[in-house]
């Protein structure tokens, strides 16, 4: 091709080299360390928990492409990515329905009802969880203790399968493991409905310690088992260039500013910013889910009134709201917001003056 010829080609003139498979494929990279570390905390329920979801979330995709008569789309990751970013939602004990229909939820009216991946309005595995939070509110706020993959309290293959499928254990068997408050349940409870102060909520038997919040050794859902790997995963999405630092750094600043300023205005009632950080889903959510790139902003400056509306949202949610965690509430009202924040932070076309009002 001679250099005059070159004039005429049609754009793009230089391709980055991601695709939809890669983009998809790296997000799950990302989150592999904190799911693997789920599993070892929580055992063999949480593996079926992400399997079940997994696969169900791919073979309802692939059986209403199908009835559509459209070509599968499975290879582009997509349905897989929402099964895991769903599990990563539930309790680890979640039960086999809850799984499935969790996955169903998410494909068929968080995604393909819109007409498939870049259509959705909502995030699909976040509208999932709040349709089974309010419609399934004990099997979603059940949360067992971590006991494990190994270990003398841990449960067998057989014993989970059997939790997972049937509700019990096998006959004669007893589990080890005992319900707790999440650190956010435990709050909600103990300070916001009972009146009683932080200290005295997370002392006592209940023993709230940060270090094992970071690393994950507490009740919650399989998403809050590592605040640290979650971030170092996001930032490894960062510096490949697959999300911004705008929705996390301005998410984070959401809830964490006011956090700071009601835990120094009063501690005894409103926990320190660190307790937001590392417990509940804030980190899973600033980086896996309100980043999401078909429904979050496209300018950087609607990237950030996204994200800071998502923090001050789940800290409202958190701290006043009916609910102990706000993230997923948070995140699918600001999907909502999207394409008005487009709109109204749409950079003015270079060489064409603003229209005055």
């Amino acid at each position: 091709m001679s250099p005059s010829s070159l004039l005429f080609t049609s754009s793009p003139h230089v391709h980055s080299g991601d695709s939809i498979p890669r983009i998809m494929e790296m997000v799950i990279w990302a989150l592999l360390p904190a799911t693997i570390l789920s599993i070892l905390v929580f055992g063999w329920p949480a593996l079926l928990v992400i399997a079940i979801t997994t696969l169900a979330a791919m073979v309802t995709e692939y059986l209403l492409l199908k009835i559509r008569a459209r070509p599968s789309t499975l290879g582009d990751r997509s349905a897989a990515l929402t099964g895991l970013l769903l599990a990563l939602t539930l309790p680890p004990h979640s039960p086999w329905w809850i799984c499935v229909a969790g996955a169903v939820f998410a494909v068929l009216l968080g995604k393909q009802v819109y007409g498939g991946l870049g259509f959705n309005v909502f995030n699909p595995a976040l509208i999932s969880r709040v349709f089974l939070l309010i419609s399934f509110p004990v099997e979603m706020t059940t949360w067992p203790q971590p006991v494990g993959l190994f270990g003398d309290a841990a449960l067998s293959l057989g014993n989970a399968l059997a939790l997972i499928f049937t509700g019990h254990l096998s006959p004669g068997e007893v589990m080890d493991a005992v319900s707790s408050a999440t650190p956010l349940g435990q709050y909600h409870v103990e300070v916001i409905s009972l009146g009683k102060t932080v200290q005295e909520a997370m002392g006592g038997s209940y023993s709230f310690n940060y270090l094992n919040a970071t690393g994950g050794l507490i009740a919650g859902s399989l998403g809050e088992t590592s605040a640290l790997l979650l971030a170092l995963g996001g930032i490894y999405l960062i510096k490949k260039r697959i999300i911004t630092w705008h929705i996390p750094v301005s998410m984070l600043a959401g809830c964490l500013v006011p956090a700071t300023i009601f835990w120094m205005v009063d501690g005894t009632h409103y926990p320190d910013p660190i307790f937001h950080l590392v417990t509940g889903g804030l980190v899973l959510g600033v980086f896996y889910m309100a980043t999401d790139l078909v429904t979050s902003p496209v300018t950087p400056l609607g990237q950030i009134i996204f994200g800071a509306g998502c923090g001050l949202l789940t800290y409202i949610i958190r701290t006043w709201g009916g609910y102990p965690e706000g993230v997923s509430f948070a995140i699918v009202i600001m999907n909502a917001t999207v394409p008005l924040l487009d709109q109204y932070t749409r950079p003015v076309v270079y060489g064409k003056a603003k229209k005055k009002a």
